[in-house]
């Protein structure tokens, strides 16, 4: 019989992370930062409603399941939706099903977006998989790498290293800074960020506190296997562009992606990829994970392919069955595919995760309808 215990992170023994840690460290699909432990602590001292259900069967712990516990029974991956990839990370041959671990959890459903599930311990739903983008440099080189993309478009490659040139001779001497701590820079991929998000109608997920300490907080941390790491690209003293994430080990996951909108002419994000990807080795990475999106540049960067799950799974109760029933309704409509329905699903997902107040869900709720609407106006103006 299973004994599931529900805890905040916090509340995890050094024991348990370390098992956790484990667990993920034995399985490739686990192989990211957003899976283990530490980033659900680090989630658990910006986030009161983060929760972790620690499965155990006569006394031995198979898995971990880190979550936030929303009203009326739902459960949303734990930092959602910063959280690109999540799931119940167990061991592989525990027999485990998670209706049965939610209903334990009482939790009625577990509603996610990049789920990653190589025991296959989650609802089969091929038809609402999505795609995420990994450089990997795992047997190969970086100079192989870029050549591999290179190959792929090399008049659009062989432009980019002519800006790259330009942008040194009219501005100042490029270069890469890995492991920039000027507050001053990260404040401004910050900025970059929200200003983006704004003109182009997405979910500024950077407005809500909890986001902003998160990865703050992230940032002054130096030591440790998991901590923040910020990457920039200047020319002369000019912040152009950069990414900020975190990373465990060798594996890099970035969140922000920003550019310095008066050096657009450049292209820096582009120049940024190039000279990245060159800095692997130096910084001790092998996996520049891109995460999922239609971003141009994720697709012709990474070359690896992750597949994730988007869907719900419920419990083994009552509610869990009404819950489903809901969810066939909105599969049914289309709400997971990559239409209208499938982007305004996983728009008020990501509202719904981000923001923890009602005010603040119906204010960007109005906010992105308003949004999209005046987009659609642009792309048909009148005569």
């Amino acid at each position: 019989m299973l004994d599931v215990e529900t805890l905040h992170p916090s509340l995890l023994s050094a024991d348990e992370a370390a098992l956790w840690r484990s667990l993920a460290g034995a399985q490739a699909g686990f192989a990211n930062p957003l899976m283990g432990p530490d980033f659900a602590q680090a989630v658990g001292k910006v986030r009161e409603d983060a929760r972790v259900a620690v499965v155990r069967r006569a006394g031995q712990t198979l898995g971990f399941l880190p979550y936030h516990r929303r009203p009326g029974g739902l459960a949303r991956p734990i930092g959602s939706p910063l959280s690109d990839y999540h799931g119940l990370v167990s061991r592989p041959d525990a027999g485990l099903k998670v209706e049965d671990i939610l209903r334990a959890a009482d939790i009625s459903v577990f509603r996610y977006t990049g789920l990653i599930d190589p025991h296959r311990l989650f609802p089969a739903s091929p038809e609402t998989d999505r795609t995420a983008y990994v450089i990997d440099l795992n047997g190969t080189t970086a100079e192989a790498y870029l050549e591999a993309i290179r190959a792929e478009s090399p008049k659009k490659i062989k432009n980019y290293r002519r800006l790259d040139n330009k942008l040194g001779r009219e501005v100042g001497p490029v270069r890469l800074v890995a492991g920039d701590m000027s507050r001053e820079a990260f404040n401004l991929l910050i900025d970059w960020k929200r200003d983006q998000l704004a003109r182009t109608g997405g979910h500024d997920f950077l407005r809500a506190d909890w986001t902003r300490e998160l990865m703050a907080d992230l940032f002054v941390r130096r030591d440790g296997d998991f901590r923040g790491l910020m990457i920039n690209l200047y020319a002369g003293d000019a912040l152009v562009g950069g990414h900020f994430g975190i990373r465990q080990g060798a594996v890099y996951h970035p969140w922000i992606a920003s550019t310095n909108p008066e050096h657009a002419a450049w292209s820096p994000g582009q120049i940024f990829f190039l000279r990245a990807i060159a800095a692997m080795p130096e910084l001790g990475l092998t996996r520049y994970d891109l995460g999922p999106g239609h971003d141009h540049y994720k697709r012709a960067y990474g070359l690896n392919t992750v597949t994730i799950g988007e869907g719900a799974a419920t419990a083994a109760s009552l509610g869990g069955r009404m819950a489903h029933s809901m969810e066939s309704v909105w599969n049914l409509a289309g709400a997971h595919g990559e239409g209208a329905l499938g982007r305004l699903r996983r728009r008020m997902d990501a509202i719904a995760s981000t923001e923890l107040t009602m005010g603040g869900r119906v204010r960007d709720f109005v906010e992105a309808v308003a949004s999209r609407a005046h987009r659609r106006q642009g792309d048909h103006p009148e005569a």
